[in-house]
């Protein structure tokens, strides 16, 4: 058997890591906080690395539940009815576009506020630079 036969069981599987992640996510904000107060407890640089991680991933301020990929994954399981289920999926599809489509929207509304910021910036340092010129 080659390397990549011989992976290629265990890439599906997620590692000890991500299965950690995932059963703290399910029960929540506290079950984080408990994790980094343990490691504190049992050796500093645990608690200070769990909350490191807890801040950079956001997983701090995200509301009621940690884990973005948990509640996607629900939306996603079949019923068992296919008429339900083509339905369903149209519609998540439809949403997920409007979603894009909305968030591009907000991009081209951010660009196109700084675009006048940064106008505005320059006329201003154009009209200053004319006056002191004029004096």
């Amino acid at each position: 058997m080659s390397a990549t036969t011989q992976s290629a069981p265990y890439a599906s599987r997620p590692s000890w890591l991500s299965r950690a992640e995932d059963w703290l996510d399910a029960r929540g904000k506290g079950a984080w906080i408990a994790a980094m107060i343990l490691g504190f407890i049992a050796f500093w640089p645990i608690g200070l690395a769990l909350l490191a991680y807890m801040i950079w991933s956001k997983r701090m301020f995200k509301s009621p539940t940690c884990s973005r990929r948990r509640s996607t994954s629900m939306h996603r399981r079949p019923t068992g009815n296919s008429a339900f289920d083509a339905y369903k999926a149209d519609t998540l599809r439809r949403l997920e576009e409007e979603q894009q489509n909305f968030e591009s929207f907000l991009e081209r509304l951010r660009e196109a506020k700084d675009k006048s910021e940064f106008d505005q910036f320059m006329d201003e340092r154009a009209k200053r630079s004319e006056d002191s010129a004029e004096t």
